[in-house]
Protein backbone atom coordinates (compact mmCIF):
# COMPACT_ATOMS: atom_id res chain seq x y z
CA UNK A 1 0.00 0.00 0.00
CA UNK A 2 1.27 3.49 -0.87
CA UNK A 3 0.84 5.86 2.05
CA UNK A 4 1.30 8.91 -0.18
CA UNK A 5 -1.47 7.88 -2.59
CA UNK A 6 -3.72 6.84 0.29
CA UNK A 7 -3.36 10.21 1.99
CA UNK A 8 -3.58 12.40 -1.14
CA UNK A 9 -6.72 13.86 -2.62
CA UNK A 10 -7.55 13.35 -6.29
CA UNK A 11 -9.58 15.86 -8.26
CA UNK A 12 -10.55 16.69 -11.85
CA UNK A 13 -10.15 19.80 -14.02
CA UNK A 14 -12.10 19.72 -17.28
CA UNK A 15 -11.51 22.34 -19.98
CA UNK A 16 -14.64 21.51 -22.03
CA UNK A 17 -12.67 20.56 -25.11
CA UNK A 18 -14.71 20.62 -28.31
CA UNK A 19 -14.38 17.49 -30.46
CA UNK A 20 -14.37 17.44 -34.25
CA UNK A 21 -17.91 16.86 -35.50
CA UNK A 22 -19.40 18.04 -32.20
CA UNK A 23 -20.58 21.42 -30.93
CA UNK A 24 -19.59 23.64 -28.07
CA UNK A 25 -22.94 22.93 -26.45
CA UNK A 26 -22.15 19.21 -26.50
CA UNK A 27 -18.74 19.89 -24.93
CA UNK A 28 -20.37 21.77 -22.07
CA UNK A 29 -22.89 18.99 -21.50
CA UNK A 30 -20.02 16.49 -21.57
CA UNK A 31 -18.36 18.50 -18.79
CA UNK A 32 -21.46 18.29 -16.62
CA UNK A 33 -21.76 14.54 -17.22
CA UNK A 34 -18.09 14.06 -16.38
CA UNK A 35 -18.61 15.92 -13.12
CA UNK A 36 -21.44 13.57 -12.21
CA UNK A 37 -19.22 10.58 -12.91
CA UNK A 38 -16.33 12.12 -10.95
CA UNK A 39 -18.66 12.54 -7.99
CA UNK A 40 -19.84 8.94 -8.25
CA UNK A 41 -16.23 7.75 -8.30
CA UNK A 42 -15.34 9.72 -5.19
CA UNK A 43 -13.08 12.43 -6.63
CA UNK A 44 -12.64 15.30 -4.22
CA UNK A 45 -13.35 18.34 -6.41
CA UNK A 46 -14.30 19.19 -9.98
CA UNK A 47 -13.05 22.39 -11.59
CA UNK A 48 -13.70 24.14 -14.90
CA UNK A 49 -11.50 26.61 -16.79
CA UNK A 50 -11.57 29.97 -18.57
CA UNK A 51 -10.59 30.36 -22.24
CA UNK A 52 -11.68 33.08 -24.64
CA UNK A 53 -11.90 32.93 -28.43
CA UNK A 54 -10.48 29.39 -28.69
CA UNK A 55 -12.12 27.23 -31.40
CA UNK A 56 -11.40 24.02 -29.51
CA UNK A 57 -12.58 25.08 -26.05
CA UNK A 58 -16.16 25.81 -25.01
CA UNK A 59 -15.42 26.78 -21.41
CA UNK A 60 -15.36 30.58 -21.64
CA UNK A 61 -17.47 31.45 -18.57
CA UNK A 62 -16.22 29.35 -15.66
CA UNK A 63 -18.51 30.64 -12.92
CA UNK A 64 -21.57 30.04 -15.11
CA UNK A 65 -20.40 26.52 -15.91
CA UNK A 66 -19.51 25.88 -12.26
CA UNK A 67 -23.10 26.74 -11.35
CA UNK A 68 -24.38 24.15 -13.83
CA UNK A 69 -21.96 21.55 -12.47
CA UNK A 70 -22.88 22.27 -8.86
CA UNK A 71 -26.59 22.07 -9.69
CA UNK A 72 -26.11 18.67 -11.34
CA UNK A 73 -24.12 17.21 -8.44
CA UNK A 74 -24.62 16.95 -4.70
CA UNK A 75 -21.42 16.31 -2.76
CA UNK A 76 -18.31 16.97 -4.84
CA UNK A 77 -16.60 20.35 -4.41
CA UNK A 78 -16.95 22.58 -7.48
CA UNK A 79 -14.77 25.44 -8.61
CA UNK A 80 -12.63 27.11 -11.21
CA UNK A 81 -9.22 26.26 -12.51
CA UNK A 82 -9.33 29.08 -12.86
CA UNK A 83 -10.89 32.47 -13.21
CA UNK A 84 -8.18 34.64 -14.80
CA UNK A 85 -8.29 37.57 -12.44
CA UNK A 86 -6.59 40.14 -14.73
CA UNK A 87 -9.53 39.71 -17.16
CA UNK A 88 -12.13 40.86 -14.60
CA UNK A 89 -12.89 43.44 -11.96
CA UNK A 90 -12.33 41.85 -8.52
CA UNK A 91 -15.73 43.09 -7.29
CA UNK A 92 -17.52 41.19 -10.07
CA UNK A 93 -15.53 38.03 -9.33
CA UNK A 94 -16.36 38.33 -5.63
CA UNK A 95 -20.05 38.76 -6.42
CA UNK A 96 -20.08 35.73 -8.73
CA UNK A 97 -18.47 33.47 -6.15
CA UNK A 98 -20.68 34.92 -3.45
CA UNK A 99 -23.70 33.85 -5.46
CA UNK A 100 -22.24 30.38 -6.03
CA UNK A 101 -21.41 29.92 -2.36
CA UNK A 102 -24.86 31.14 -1.34
CA UNK A 103 -26.53 28.64 -3.67
CA UNK A 104 -24.20 25.72 -2.90
CA UNK A 105 -22.80 26.38 0.59
CA UNK A 106 -19.64 24.57 1.59
CA UNK A 107 -18.95 23.20 -1.89
CA UNK A 108 -17.41 26.09 -3.85
CA UNK A 109 -13.69 26.69 -4.56
CA UNK A 110 -12.27 29.89 -6.04
CA UNK A 111 -9.30 28.94 -8.23
CA UNK A 112 -7.60 32.07 -9.59
CA UNK A 113 -4.99 32.57 -12.31
CA UNK A 114 -2.96 35.51 -13.59
CA UNK A 115 -3.05 34.88 -17.36
CA UNK A 116 -4.60 37.29 -19.84
CA UNK A 117 -6.03 36.53 -23.29
CA UNK A 118 -4.14 34.07 -25.47
CA UNK A 119 -3.83 36.38 -28.49
CA UNK A 120 -3.60 40.13 -29.12
CA UNK A 121 -7.11 40.03 -30.58
CA UNK A 122 -8.60 38.39 -27.50
CA UNK A 123 -6.80 40.80 -25.19
CA UNK A 124 -8.13 43.72 -27.20
CA UNK A 125 -11.67 42.32 -27.04
CA UNK A 126 -11.34 41.94 -23.27
CA UNK A 127 -9.94 45.46 -22.92
CA UNK A 128 -6.75 44.07 -21.41
CA UNK A 129 -3.08 43.78 -22.29
CA UNK A 130 -0.18 41.67 -21.08
CA UNK A 131 0.81 44.21 -18.44
CA UNK A 132 -2.44 43.66 -16.56
CA UNK A 133 -1.02 40.40 -15.19
CA UNK A 134 1.71 42.40 -13.42
CA UNK A 135 -0.73 43.57 -10.73
CA UNK A 136 -2.06 40.12 -9.91
CA UNK A 137 -1.01 40.45 -6.25
CA UNK A 138 -2.99 43.67 -5.91
CA UNK A 139 -6.00 42.23 -7.71
CA UNK A 140 -5.90 39.21 -5.40
CA UNK A 141 -5.80 41.40 -2.29
CA UNK A 142 -8.71 43.47 -3.54
CA UNK A 143 -10.75 40.34 -4.26
CA UNK A 144 -10.20 38.90 -0.80
CA UNK A 145 -10.97 42.27 0.78
CA UNK A 146 -14.44 42.21 -0.79
CA UNK A 147 -15.21 39.05 1.18
CA UNK A 148 -13.85 40.65 4.34
CA UNK A 149 -15.82 43.87 3.90
CA UNK A 150 -12.61 45.88 3.79
CA UNK A 151 -12.98 47.86 0.58
CA UNK A 152 -11.91 51.52 0.92
CA UNK A 153 -14.69 52.49 -1.53
CA UNK A 154 -17.40 52.01 1.07
CA UNK A 155 -19.17 49.66 -1.34
CA UNK A 156 -20.25 46.30 0.06
CA UNK A 157 -20.07 43.13 -2.02
CA UNK A 158 -23.40 41.32 -1.90
CA UNK A 159 -23.91 38.48 -1.11
CA UNK A 160 -20.17 37.85 -0.81
CA UNK A 161 -19.26 39.80 2.31
CA UNK A 162 -18.73 37.50 5.27
CA UNK A 163 -18.62 34.31 3.19
CA UNK A 164 -15.57 32.05 3.21
CA UNK A 165 -14.93 30.76 -0.32
CA UNK A 166 -11.56 28.96 -0.35
CA UNK A 167 -9.14 30.71 -2.74
CA UNK A 168 -6.41 28.86 -4.66
CA UNK A 169 -3.68 30.38 -6.85
CA UNK A 170 -2.83 28.68 -10.16
CA UNK A 171 0.75 29.65 -10.80
CA UNK A 172 4.41 28.93 -11.25
CA UNK A 173 7.37 31.24 -10.73
CA UNK A 174 6.30 34.69 -9.57
CA UNK A 175 2.72 33.54 -9.08
CA UNK A 176 3.89 30.89 -6.63
CA UNK A 177 5.62 33.58 -4.59
CA UNK A 178 2.42 35.66 -4.59
CA UNK A 179 0.48 32.64 -3.30
CA UNK A 180 3.10 32.15 -0.56
CA UNK A 181 2.98 35.76 0.61
CA UNK A 182 -0.83 35.70 0.65
CA UNK A 183 -0.89 32.41 2.55
CA UNK A 184 -3.00 30.63 -0.07
CA UNK A 185 -2.91 27.10 -1.51
CA UNK A 186 -0.93 26.66 -4.72
CA UNK A 187 -2.00 24.74 -7.82
CA UNK A 188 1.07 24.05 -9.93
CA UNK A 189 1.66 22.20 -13.20
CA UNK A 190 2.35 20.74 -15.47
CA UNK A 191 3.95 17.36 -14.94
CA UNK A 192 6.01 17.62 -18.14
CA UNK A 193 8.66 19.81 -16.49
CA UNK A 194 9.10 18.20 -13.10
CA UNK A 195 12.24 20.11 -12.19
CA UNK A 196 10.66 23.52 -12.85
CA UNK A 197 7.58 22.41 -10.96
CA UNK A 198 9.66 21.37 -7.94
CA UNK A 199 11.53 24.69 -7.95
CA UNK A 200 8.22 26.56 -7.90
CA UNK A 201 6.95 24.43 -5.01
CA UNK A 202 10.19 24.97 -3.08
CA UNK A 203 9.90 28.76 -3.48
CA UNK A 204 6.29 28.61 -2.39
CA UNK A 205 7.03 26.62 0.76
CA UNK A 206 10.06 28.75 1.64
CA UNK A 207 8.08 32.00 1.39
CA UNK A 208 4.76 30.83 2.83
CA UNK A 209 3.14 33.05 5.42
CA UNK A 210 0.24 31.59 7.43
CA UNK A 211 -3.08 33.32 6.80
CA UNK A 212 -6.72 32.98 7.80
CA UNK A 213 -7.07 30.77 4.72
CA UNK A 214 -4.26 28.30 5.42
CA UNK A 215 -2.01 27.70 8.42
CA UNK A 216 0.57 25.88 6.32
CA UNK A 217 1.43 25.35 2.65
CA UNK A 218 -1.00 23.33 0.58
CA UNK A 219 0.18 22.10 -2.83
CA UNK A 220 -1.94 20.73 -5.66
CA UNK A 221 0.00 19.29 -8.62
CA UNK A 222 -1.85 19.36 -11.91
CA UNK A 223 -1.36 17.39 -15.11
CA UNK A 224 -2.36 14.53 -17.38
CA UNK A 225 -3.08 11.11 -15.88
CA UNK A 226 -4.19 8.44 -18.36
CA UNK A 227 -4.94 4.86 -17.32
CA UNK A 228 -5.92 2.00 -19.60
CA UNK A 229 -5.62 -1.78 -19.85
CA UNK A 230 -2.28 -1.43 -21.66
CA UNK A 231 0.38 1.29 -21.88
CA UNK A 232 -0.29 1.60 -25.61
CA UNK A 233 -4.01 2.22 -25.05
CA UNK A 234 -3.23 4.78 -22.34
CA UNK A 235 -0.79 6.63 -24.60
CA UNK A 236 -3.41 6.69 -27.34
CA UNK A 237 -5.64 8.78 -25.09
CA UNK A 238 -3.08 11.58 -25.38
CA UNK A 239 -2.97 11.68 -29.19
CA UNK A 240 -5.91 14.07 -29.90
CA UNK A 241 -4.75 16.78 -27.54
CA UNK A 242 -1.10 16.34 -28.51
CA UNK A 243 -2.06 16.90 -32.15
CA UNK A 244 -4.25 19.92 -31.36
CA UNK A 245 -1.54 21.45 -29.20
CA UNK A 246 1.07 20.93 -31.92
CA UNK A 247 -1.30 22.60 -34.39
CA UNK A 248 -1.81 25.54 -32.05
CA UNK A 249 1.93 26.00 -31.61
CA UNK A 250 2.46 26.13 -35.38
CA UNK A 251 -0.76 27.86 -36.52
CA UNK A 252 -1.65 30.12 -33.58
CA UNK A 253 -5.05 28.65 -32.75
CA UNK A 254 -6.15 25.59 -30.78
CA UNK A 255 -8.54 23.49 -32.91
CA UNK A 256 -11.15 20.90 -31.85
CA UNK A 257 -9.82 17.48 -30.83
CA UNK A 258 -9.67 14.96 -33.69
CA UNK A 259 -10.13 11.19 -33.28
CA UNK A 260 -6.79 9.54 -32.44
CA UNK A 261 -6.70 7.48 -35.62
CA UNK A 262 -7.36 10.58 -37.73
CA UNK A 263 -4.68 12.61 -35.96
CA UNK A 264 -2.12 9.87 -36.50
CA UNK A 265 -2.76 9.93 -40.26
CA UNK A 266 -2.39 13.67 -40.70
CA UNK A 267 0.86 15.02 -42.15
CA UNK A 268 2.98 17.23 -39.88
CA UNK A 269 5.99 19.40 -40.42
CA UNK A 270 9.14 18.54 -38.50
CA UNK A 271 8.44 21.42 -36.13
CA UNK A 272 4.86 20.30 -35.52
CA UNK A 273 6.02 16.70 -35.11
CA UNK A 274 8.36 17.83 -32.35
CA UNK A 275 5.55 19.55 -30.47
CA UNK A 276 3.33 16.51 -31.03
CA UNK A 277 5.87 14.07 -29.62
CA UNK A 278 6.44 16.35 -26.64
CA UNK A 279 2.70 16.32 -26.01
CA UNK A 280 2.79 12.55 -25.69
CA UNK A 281 5.33 12.67 -22.87
CA UNK A 282 5.48 14.03 -19.35
CA UNK A 283 2.15 12.82 -18.02
CA UNK A 284 1.42 9.87 -15.76
CA UNK A 285 0.43 7.28 -18.34
CA UNK A 286 0.10 3.49 -18.38
CA UNK A 287 -1.77 0.58 -16.88
CA UNK A 288 -2.83 0.58 -13.22
CA UNK A 289 0.48 -0.65 -11.85
CA UNK A 290 2.56 1.80 -13.86
CA UNK A 291 0.33 4.73 -12.95
CA UNK A 292 0.33 3.81 -9.26
CA UNK A 293 4.14 3.72 -9.22
CA UNK A 294 4.47 7.01 -11.08
CA UNK A 295 1.89 8.77 -8.91
CA UNK A 296 3.78 7.63 -5.85
CA UNK A 297 6.98 9.09 -7.30
CA UNK A 298 5.33 12.42 -8.13
CA UNK A 299 3.78 12.74 -4.68
CA UNK A 300 7.00 11.82 -2.91
CA UNK A 301 9.08 14.24 -5.01
CA UNK A 302 6.71 17.18 -4.59
CA UNK A 303 5.16 16.54 -1.19
CA UNK A 304 1.85 17.58 -2.77
CA UNK A 305 -1.35 16.98 -0.85
CA UNK A 306 -3.52 16.74 -3.97
CA UNK A 307 -3.46 15.75 -7.65
CA UNK A 308 -5.65 17.66 -10.10
CA UNK A 309 -6.14 15.53 -13.22
CA UNK A 310 -6.49 17.50 -16.48
CA UNK A 311 -6.75 14.71 -19.07
CA UNK A 312 -8.67 15.45 -22.29
CA UNK A 313 -9.28 13.22 -25.31
CA UNK A 314 -11.70 12.63 -28.19
CA UNK A 315 -12.99 9.23 -27.02
CA UNK A 316 -15.29 9.97 -24.10
CA UNK A 317 -15.80 6.30 -23.30
CA UNK A 318 -12.05 5.77 -22.99
CA UNK A 319 -11.73 8.95 -20.92
CA UNK A 320 -14.38 7.81 -18.45
CA UNK A 321 -12.72 4.41 -18.24
CA UNK A 322 -9.41 6.13 -17.44
CA UNK A 323 -11.00 8.00 -14.54
CA UNK A 324 -12.64 4.80 -13.30
CA UNK A 325 -9.30 3.00 -13.34
CA UNK A 326 -7.64 5.90 -11.53
CA UNK A 327 -10.35 5.85 -8.88
CA UNK A 328 -9.82 2.11 -8.44
CA UNK A 329 -6.09 2.71 -7.86
CA UNK A 330 -6.84 5.26 -5.16
CA UNK A 331 -9.49 3.05 -3.54
CA UNK A 332 -7.11 0.10 -3.55
CA UNK A 333 -4.33 2.09 -1.90
CA UNK A 334 -6.72 3.41 0.72
CA UNK A 335 -8.15 -0.03 1.33
CA UNK A 336 -11.64 1.24 0.49
CA UNK A 337 -14.32 -1.40 0.30
CA UNK A 338 -15.79 -1.64 -3.22
CA UNK A 339 -19.25 -0.75 -1.94
CA UNK A 340 -18.10 2.30 0.01
CA UNK A 341 -20.14 5.27 -1.15
CA UNK A 342 -18.75 8.41 -2.72
CA UNK A 343 -20.91 10.44 -0.33
CA UNK A 344 -19.22 8.87 2.68
CA UNK A 345 -15.76 9.49 1.24
CA UNK A 346 -16.59 13.16 0.63
CA UNK A 347 -18.02 13.54 4.12
CA UNK A 348 -14.78 12.20 5.59
CA UNK A 349 -12.74 14.71 3.59
CA UNK A 350 -14.80 17.78 4.50
CA UNK A 351 -14.11 20.03 7.44
CA UNK A 352 -10.78 21.71 6.70
CA UNK A 353 -9.96 24.75 4.58
CA UNK A 354 -9.14 22.90 1.40
CA UNK A 355 -12.36 20.99 1.55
Amino acid sequence: MSSVIASARFSVLDRSRIREGHTGAQALRDTVRLAQEAERLGFHRFWVSEHHGVPGVAGSAPTVLAAAVAAATGTIRVGTGGVMLPNHRPLVVAEQFGVLESLFPGRIDMGLGRSVGFTDGVRTALGRDKDDADDFAGQLRELLDWFAGASPTGVRARPSEGLAVPPFVLALGEGAEIAARAGLPLVVGDLRDRERMRRGIDRYRAGFRPSPWAAEPYVVVSGTVAVAATPKAARRLLVPEAWSMAYSRTHGTFPPLPPAEEAERRPMTAKARGFYEAGLTGGVVGDEEQVARELETVLEETGAQEVLVTTSTYDRTALLESFRRLASIVDRERGDAPHRSATLRHAENRGDFCG
